[in-house]
């Protein structure tokens, strides 16, 4: 096969590229709330930040979601915080068994949760990420192919 040929077969990143691994990717989790789910998406984000406070990474998010909701529409949540003793933002993703009431902006529960870390200091970079992941669920081809996937390796390898 040509070099031309192979590059066009390669398939888009996705939005998550760089940001997530997959131990920070689960599917079919039960959760029976808001805060139930902020502390199952702050136990993954925890999972790869050596010393960091799993309460802590919980207080961030929650924080946040005080201020008004993440849901951003289509069953979708991006809750996100400013983290000092990180260097590099981080996410993680998981998709719930059963759709959560979550005062998103348009009043459907959400089923995908994308949770995102950044350094305390990176405010360019936080919104260019969120952006990044509004554009990429403004796509409802993509939002239904993560709707669909059945397992944490579809969803991983679809987010990046």
């Amino acid at each position: 096969m040509t070099q031309a040929a192979h590059s066009d077969e390669v398939k888009d990143t996705g939005p998550l590229q760089g940001l997530l691994s997959r131990e920070r990717v689960a599917a079919n989790v039960k959760v029976s709330s808001k805060k139930r789910m902020l502390e199952g998406l702050a136990e993954l984000l925890s999972r790869q930040l050596p010393g960091m406070d799993q309460h802590t990474v919980f207080s961030t998010m929650n924080e946040r979601e005080r201020l008004g909701s993440t849901g951003i529409g289509h069953g979708i949540a991006l809750p996100h915080g400013r983290l000092n003793g990180i260097q590099e933002p981080i996410a993680a993703a998981m998709k719930l068994q059963q759709p959560l009431n979550f005062d998103a902006i348009d009043n459907q529960p959400i089923i995908l949760v994308v949770g995102l870390l950044v350094p305390a200091d990176a405010t360019d970079q936080h919104l260019r990420i969120l952006s990044d992941l509004a554009g990429a669920f403004s796509d409802s081809g993509f939002r239904r192919a993560v709707s669909e996937a059945s397992d944490a390796d579809t969803l991983f390898n679809l987010l990046i």
